[in-house]
C-alpha cells in the first residue's frame, strides 16, 4: 500500500472515531442540560472546552485502532469504504477509551492471527467480559472484521431529543468494548406507552424523572422500568396532574371519602377538615394524604403540607416519584427479582389499581431496555 494511501485510511479512520465521540459528546452535553436544568443557578455544573479536545483526540485513536483490527484494505479499496465499516469506526470511536482498553487486551489475539494455523493465544480471557469466548490464531483478517463491526440495526439521530446510537450486540462480534449503548430517549420510553400519550409531555418531562432517579441513586435498568411503568399506571399521559373525582374518593362532596373520620381519611393520615381536597392525589405518583404529604416533604426538605400544589411541578414530581421508591427499594428490587410485579406495583400504590398498565408497560421496557441503559 502507498504511503498516501496509507495516510489516507488512518485519517479517514480518526475522523470517523472523532464523529462518534462528537456523538457522544453531545449526548453528553444533553444530560448535563438537563441535569443543570433541575439544579440552582449556583451549583450547576460548567462545560470545559478542554474536555472536548480530549475526547475528540481519544475518538480519533479508537477510529485508528479500529482500522487497523479491521484491515486497512477495507478503507483503502477501489470500491472505497462500506458502509458498515464506517459505522463500525464511528462506533469505535463512540466507545473511546474503553475500545482502547479493548484493543490493547486483543492485540496478542489479533497480531497471531495474521500468521499462525492453530495455535491459540496465551493470553487469558478478559476477567469483564461474560460473553467472549478466549480468542484463538486460528481466525483469519476477515474474520476478524466481521467480529469487529456491530451489525447495525439503528443508527439515526433525532435533533428534537438528541437520539444516541442504537446498535446490535456485540457478542457477535468478540469485542465486548464495543456493547451496544442505548440512550433514554422520550421515543424510547413513548414504545412503553399508548399511543394516545402524547410525545410532547415525554419530551417535557422525561428529564425531570431521569433527575429525580440519578439524585437518588436509582439510576439503573430496573428502577428506571418501575419508575416508567408507575407513571404508566398513575398518570399515562405522562404529565404530574391532579386526582380526578371518581366514585372512589367522592359520595358527595369532592374528595369527602378523604375527609378524617372515613375509612380511608384515617388511612391516609388525613386529621383537619378539607383535608380531603386539599391533599388529594397529585404529581406522577398521585401522592396522596396528608402523612404521605409530610413524609415525603419531609424527607426531600421542602414543604408540601403548606403548598401541596407544589407536588405538580415537573421536577418536585420527578423527586417525589424516585423518594417513593428509594423508601421502597429493598423490597421492590426483591420482588422484581422474583418476577412479583404485582407485590411491586403494591408497594407504591398500596393496592391493584392500574396493575394492567404496570405489567404492560414494565414487560416492553424489559424488552427494549438494555442492562446497560444510559440513564
Amino acid at each position: 500500500m502507498q504511503p498516501t494511501v496509507l495516510l489516507s485510511a488512518l485519517l479517514l479512520a480518526g475522523l470517523m472515531g472523532m464523529v462518534g465521540q462528537g456523538a457522544r459528546t453531545v449526548v453528553g452535553l444533553k444530560k448535563l442540560h438537563d441535569f443543570n436544568a433541575t439544579q440552582a443557578p449556583d451549583q450547576a455544573t460548567t462545560f470545559l472546552a478542554s474536555r472536548l479536545v480530549i475526547s475528540l483526540i481519544i475518538g480519533f485513536i479508537a477510529g485508528v485502532l479500529a482500522a487497523l483490527a479491521v484491515g486497512l484494505d477495507k478503507l483503502a479499496g477501489p470500491a472505497g469504504a462500506a458502509v458498515e465499516v464506517l459505522l463500525g469506526l464511528a462506533a469505535a470511536g463512540y466507545a473511546g477509551a474503553d475500545f482502547i482498553e479493548g484493543f490493547m487486551s486483543k492485540a496478542p489475539a489479533i497480531t497471531g492471527g495474521a500468521g499462525t494455523t492453530g495455535t491459540a493465544s496465551t493470553e487469558p480471557p478478559s476477567t469483564t467480559t461474560k460473553t467472549e469466548p478466549p480468542a484463538t490464531g486460528a481466525s483469519q483478517p476477515s474474520e476478524q472484521a466481521d467480529r469487529l463491526i456491530m451489525q447495525t440495526s439503528q443508527l439515526s439521530t433525532e435533533i428534537a431529543s438528541l437520539q444516541s446510537v442504537l446498535a446490535t450486540s456485540a457478542a457477535a462480534s468478540g469485542w465486548s468494548s464495543l456493547s451496544a449503548v442505548t440512550q433514554v430517549t422520550p421515543e424510547l420510553v413513548a414504545r412503553l406507552f399508548v399511543p394516545a400519550t402524547p410525545l410532547a409531555n415525554i419530551r417535557n418531562n422525561l428529564p425531570h424523572v431521569l433527575a429525580g432517579l440519578r439524585s437518588y441513586g436509582l439510576a439503573d435498568r430496573d428502577m428506571l422500568l418501575m419508575a416508567l411503568a408507575t407513571i404508566r399506571a398513575e398518570t399515562e399521559g405522562f404529565a404530574p396532574i391532579d386526582e380526578m373525582k371518581s366514585k372512589y374518593n367522592t359520595d358527595k362532596a369532592p374528595f369527602d371519602l378523604y375527609e378524617p373520620g372515613t375509612p380511608i381519611g384515617k388511612r391516609l393520615g388525613n386529621t383537619q377538615a378539607g383535608d380531603g381536597a386539599l391533599f388529594k392525589g397529585r404529581g406522577f405518583i398521585q401522592l396522596t394524604g396528608r402523612d404521605n404529604y409530610t413524609r415525603i416533604g419531609t424527607q426531600m426538605g421542602i414543604d408540601l403540607v403548606a403548598q401541596p400544589a407544589q407536588a405538580n411541578q415537573p421536577r418536585i414530581a420527578g423527586l417525589i416519584l424516585a423518594q417513593f421508591l428509594a423508601n421502597k427499594e429493598d423490597a421492590i428490587r426483591a420482588a422484581l427479582v422474583a418476577d412479583d410485579l404485582a407485590l411491586a406495583r403494591k408497594l407504591i400504590n398500596g393496592g391493584s389499581h392500574g396493575l394492567d398498565r404496570f405489567k404492560d408497560a414494565y414487560a416492553k421496557g424489559l424488552a427494549l431496555i438494555p442492562e446497560g441503559i444510559e440513564i
